[in-house]
C-alpha cells in the first residue's frame, strides 16, 4: 500500500526534518504515529496525503512511484486518501450534511446521486438526528464525528489522522478509537497520530515512533 525508501525531507535550507525513511505499510493496517512534538509527525503525514515532496528517496503508493506525479494524476491519488484534523476544519456555513457530502460536491456529482450514502454515515457515526445543523451548535465530539464521516464518505483506501482525539475528552477519545477501529475492520488502511498514552495502552496497534527525524517500528 505504502512504500519509503531512503526518503528525507527538509524546509529550505534547513536541516532534514525527516530522514532516511525506509518502510513499507500493508493493505488494511492500523498504526499508532507517536513522538514527541516537533518529531515531524505531521510532516510525514503530509508527505502521506501527497501534499508535499520529499527532498530525497522515493515514495510509492498502490504500486505507482508518486514522488514527482504530474498535477492531474496526483489529484487522482489524493481521491484515495482521507484525513481527519485535530481542528474539525467543518465549513461554518455549511450544515453537518453539507459538510460531509463535500467532497461529493466539489466534484460536481448530483446531490441525488450521494443523499442516501451521506445520510446511512451520518446515522453510522451517530449524527443522523444532526443533519440540518450548523457546527456552531454541534459539540466538539460531534464536530470530530463529522469531519471523520467527511473523510471517509468517499471510501479512500487509506485514512490519515492528525491528532483527531486531541480536543475532545477522554471518553469520547476512546470512541472515536473504535470507530476508527472499526473502520479498520472494514479494509481501510489507517495511520493515526497520537500523543495520548491511555490510548495506546487500550488499542493494540502497532506503533510507528519517530525520534529525531528517524523512524521505528514497535509491535
Amino acid at each position: 500500500m505504502i512504500a519509503f525508501e531512503n526518503v528525507g525531507l527538509r524546509y529550505g535550507h534547513g536541516p532534514e526534518i525527516l530522514k532516511d525513511l525506509t518502510f513499507r505499510i500493508a493493505p488494511g493496517s492500523f498504526h499508532f504515529l507517536t513522538g514527541p512534538s516537533g518529531s515531524g509527525k505531521t510532516s510525514l503525514l503530509r508527505l502521506l496525503l501527497l501534499s508535499l515532496k520529499p527532498s530525497r528517496g522515493t515514495i510509492s503508493m498502490f504500486g505507482e512511484d508518486v514522488t514527482n506525479l504530474e498535477r492531474d494524476r496526483l489529484l487522482q491519488m489524493r481521491r484515495h486518501i482521507g484525513i481527519v484534523f485535530q481542528e474539525f476544519r467543518l465549513l461554518d456555513h455549511l450544515t453537518t450534511f453539507e459538510n460531509v457530502a463535500l467532497p461529493h460536491r466539489v466534484r460536481g456529482q448530483s446531490e441525488a446521486s450521494y443523499r442516501a450514502n451521506v445520510q446511512e454515515l451520518l446515522d453510522w457515526v451517530g449524527l443522523g438526528d444532526k443533519m440540518d445543523a450548523l457546527p456552531a451548535v454541534l459539540s466538539g465530539g460531534e464536530k470530530q464525528r463529522a469531519a471523520i464521516a467527511r473523510a471517509v464518505i468517499s471510501k479512500p483506501d487509506i485514512l490519515l489522522a492528525d491528532e483527531p482525539t486531541g480536543n475532545v475528552d477522554p471518553e469520547l477519545s476512546e470512541r472515536l478509537l473504535h470507530l476508527f477501529d472499526e473502520l479498520n475492520r472494514m479494509g481501510t488502511t489507517i495511520i493515526l497520530a497520537t500523543h495520548e498514552l491511555n490510548l495506546l495502552r487500550k488499542f493494540d496497534y502497532p506503533r510507528m515512533l519517530l525520534e529525531h527525524g528517524e523512524l521505528t517500528f514497535h509491535d
